[in-house]
């Protein structure tokens, strides 16, 4: 196969985008994860924003060819900044018919469709619900349709290298990916790299996957099917070492750096759950940091074994999604009674119950808030954004060790898989977390003894003392029986009772005077409504407030990081706008403690489809806002 190089072609004139959002989608089998991958790295090399969205199916092996198997992986990039996947793809790569099905509705119109005509066949049309062919009776008449026989091409490619036909096909996605990174003059070096180093071992699967993606690039130059490449220029940037980072990734190299921060070693105890598991994946890579993980058996060993380290002097994690946070309930209220610091990650996905594991949402606040017995409030802290988890791993862990507190921190699937340049920050910039460890006793009895007492507190934080167990001098009682204030005997008096409840609320809401203020953008001073978002809809709400202030309209809009407690001007912010609107990946979760809190008319539009808003939905639902006097629940469906 020659090289890349050796395939020059006609001169042809490269035009220039400011953006372009490529969707591909194929069977789950197909490899359209790992295709939309490489595509992303590449653009992140080359210099591009972008952002991502991995749609993956919810059935971990569908019948091949069918709806319920479509895989599909969405890439934004640009030469500014911008902060969505996109609202609809500009490109769709549709490697079969069930594909074609299930992702054209998304297509913008007049858009772009690569497709795989070889899979097109009867018995594949059949699967995907098709009565006849779509590339031939004029239903893609509204897009640039482009056939490409991916299938046959590839195999052609690789025939010399005595590939089996069954295996050969499998690099067809190769193919998609070289021919998409010619249409959009994407460096290619990386590429073949990667796929040299990836399968080095299979010497005989590496060179197949450098044959496909070689022919795909070439076919794209040669076969005179397109009018010309296209070309996204980089992205400013401030000087800097940037990577492309996943949530998940993020989240848990933030865990990385509040250990070092915090001179604590890190333990994580963990039951494997979409979309959680990546995060006990990574953090098992690195126990070169005194890290150590626990693959649990169950939900309820993973967060006991975390409160079990957070007693030995360890940063305790737990990390799950939506049904272990039910199955951790009665854990964390015991973390609540013991006072010690441990992070409970909560990567939210679809529910109730199983739901869809695969698909966003955000619907475990009010779980937060309120999902344990008994008076046990907890902070809650939320990222915004994929390289945001890095930070807002940061801010649980300086706030849990602190306050010597249980912290939950929400992020979500979409987060979790999306990914966005990061400009890695310097290590001397990073928090210095440090804490200190009781070393001698505490209190003087009646009776002269000196003796400590876990449950004497810092006057400024409320905090108890941490006393590493074997201390000399230092043994002590903790435990889910309520505790005597001060010396941590077990009482069962109700005023002492009610003193300990309302000790351990007043530490929580005492957190606020130690948050960041709100911030409102936009409109400051005279917005006609304030759009209060948190969690992963912060990148919607921002381009559809751009979007409606070039309109004319006033629009300011804040986002929330600190959930609990929420920050301590949150309230006069609210009342000095006319309108509130709360955009949430639920059916208004944060309008109802808001309502509840500060008394106002907030507003809500939800969405509960699995997949995140869209910076065109949000807009006209700020349209529809603004010239309804209706207030309440506008959904998304």
């Amino acid at each position: 196969m020659p090289d890349i190089a050796e395939h020059t072609g006609p001169e042809v004139a490269t035009e220039r985008l400011d953006r372009v959002v490529i969707r591909f989608a194929g069977d789950s089998g197909d490899g359209m994860q790992l295709t939309g991958d490489r595509f992303t790295d590449a653009s992140a090399l080359f210099g591009n924003d972008l952002a991502t969205l991995p749609d993956f199916p919810a059935e971990i092996r569908a019948p091949a060819g069918t709806l319920a198997g479509v895989s599909a992986f969405q890439v934004h990039i640009s030469d500014h900044d911008i902060t969505t996947p996109g609202d609809a793809p500009n490109v769709l790569v549709a490697m079969n018919p069930a594909a074609l099905r299930n992702e054209v509705s998304r297509l913008e119109g007049g858009g772009t469709l690569i497709v795989n005509e070889d899979a097109f066949g009867e018995r594949n049309l059949t699967k995907a619900g098709y009565t006849a062919n779509p590339l031939d009776d004029g239903s893609l008449d509204g897009y640039t349709l482009y056939r490409v026989p991916m299938s046959s091409l590839t195999l052609r490619a690789v025939e010399e290298l005595g590939v089996k036909p069954r295996d050969a096909e499998r690099s067809k996605n190769l193919f998609a990916l070289g021919l998409v990174s010619w249409m959009y003059t994407r460096p290619v070096e990386e590429t073949l790299r990667w796929i040299e180093t990836k399968f080095s071992q299979k010497p005989q699967v590496r060179d197949a996957n450098l044959a496909a993606f070689k022919a795909g690039h070439a076919f794209g130059e040669t076969a005179e099917l397109f009018d010309h490449p296209y070309a996204v220029d980089p992205a400013p940037r401030r000087p800097g070492t940037y990577t492309n980072i996943t949530g998940n990734t993020a989240l848990t190299w933030g865990l990385l750096a509040a250990s070092q921060c915090s001179h604590l070693p890190l333990f994580l105890g963990s039951y494997p759950i979409t979309p959680a598991s990546d995060i006990l994946h990574e953090l098992s890579k690195h126990k070169r940091f005194g890290v150590r993980t626990l693959q649990a058996e169950d939900e309820i060993a993973g967060i006991g074994a975390a409160i079990g380290a957070a007693y030995g002097g360890s940063l305790g994690v737990t990390t799950t999604s939506g049904p272990g946070m039910a199955l951790k309930a009665e854990a964390m209220g015991l973390a609540v009674s013991l006072e010690l610091p441990l992070l409970i990650v909560d990567i939210q996905r679809g529910g109730p119950s199983t739901g869809l594991p695969t698909k966003t949402e955000a619907a475990d606040l009010l779980t937060a808030y309120y999902g344990r017995h008994g008076e046990s409030p907890l902070p809650i802290v939320a990222a915004y954004s994929p390289s945001d988890c890095f930070w807002a791993a940061l801010e649980a862990a300086r706030i849990a060790i602190k306050y010597r507190t249980p912290v939950i921190l929400l992020s979500d699937g979409y987060l979790a898989n999306g990914s966005e340049p990061w400009l890695l920050p310097a290590v001397k910039d990073l928090p210095d977390l440090s804490t200190t460890f009781a070393t001698s006793p505490n209190h003087t009895t009646e009776s002269g003894e000196e003796v400590f007492w876990p449950y004497l507190r810092d006057p400024d934080t409320l905090a108890r003392a941490w006393a590493l167990p074997g201390t000399p001098g230092l043994m002590h009682r903790i435990g889910g029986l309520e505790k005597e204030d001060g010396s941590g005997n077990i009482s069962y008096d109700a005023e002492n009772h009610a003193r300990m409840v309302h000790l351990r609320a007043a530490k929580i809401a005492g957190i606020a005077a130690d948050i960041p203020e709100v911030m409102v953008s936009g409109d400051v001073e005279d917005a006609e409504v304030l759009i209060v978002g948190w969690g992963s809809t912060w990148g919607a709400i921002d381009g559809a407030v751009n979007r409606v202030r070039n309109q004319g309209r006033r629009v300011a809009s804040t986002h929330l990081t600190h959930l609990n407690p929420f920050p301590r001007n949150l309230g006069e912010v609210l009342r000095r706008y006319p309108k509130v609107l709360v955009p949430e990946m639920n059916l208004g979760q944060l309008s109802r403690l808001l309502r509840a809190e500060f008394l106002v008319d907030a507003g809500s539009v939800t969405n509960m489809r699995g997949v995140p808003f869209t910076a065109g939905e949000l807009e006209e639902a700020i349209l529809d806002y603004l010239s309804s006097p209706r207030h309440g629940n506008e959904g998304i469906r």
